[in-house]
């Protein structure tokens, strides 16, 4: 076992000040809480065109970067196989960037995270009642198992395979939904059907 620490570079949010302005003539693209779940990744499609206006250098995000949210009920990991657009993290998020050296992968070190001993770990580790939070050293300070590359990969190569499988299965279901609709409004409301046929 190895502390997260000594393979991962844990950088702070970028340290905007209360809400975050869209600004459509901003330099970059703001990761907020709400662009982000632990099944589907970033929602780069929602995020923020803003300004920085603070004068710390921006740490940009780059492929291959883990993001983990340190506030709100679940303490999660998300990894980026790519970043479309200059952006950068809020301060409710730590930016882990995989030391050269280390032989880790960053999709395994975002799996690793998720899964139940580092999440026992957190939990035990978490502060406040009406959010919770997780400080920067507790992070830091996260045992992490490091099996050899191959193995790693393989256990990333099932993840995704499961993620996959789970999305297909959510729009089967969403399919099925749609059409059970559709056949519900022909039997149960014949006349509207009618009528929008004639018109």
């Amino acid at each position: 076992m190895r502390k997260l620490s000594e393979l991962v570079k844990v950088l702070p949010g970028y340290p905007f000040r209360g809400k975050i302005d869209h600004d459509p003539d901003g330099e970059a693209r703001a990761v907020q809480m709400k662009d982000v779940s632990e099944a589907g990744g970033v929602e780069w499609d929602e995020l923020v065109q803003t300004e920085l206006k603070g004068r710390r250098k921006p740490d940009w995000l780059q492929p291959g970067d883990v993001l983990f949210l340190v506030r709100g009920n679940k303490n999660f990991a998300v990894h980026l196989d790519e970043v479309p657009f200059p952006a950068v993290i809020s301060p409710h998020f730590l930016l882990l960037k995989v030391k050269r050296n280390a032989k880790l992968l960053p999709a395994f070190l975002a799996w690793q995270v998720n899964q139940a001993p580092a999440q026992r770990y957190l939990d035990a580790s978490a502060e406040g009642t009406v959010q919770r939070s997780i400080r920067k050293g507790v992070l830091e300070d996260l045992p992490l198992a490091v099996p050899d590359l191959e193995t790693q990969q393989v256990v990333v190569n099932y993840a995704q395979a499961a993620r996959s499988e789970a999305e297909a299965y959510m729009e089967l279901i969403a399919n099925r939904e749609r059409e059970l609709r559709v056949v519900a409004s022909k039997i149960l409301n014949p006349d509207s059907v009618d009528t929008s046929r004639r018109s």
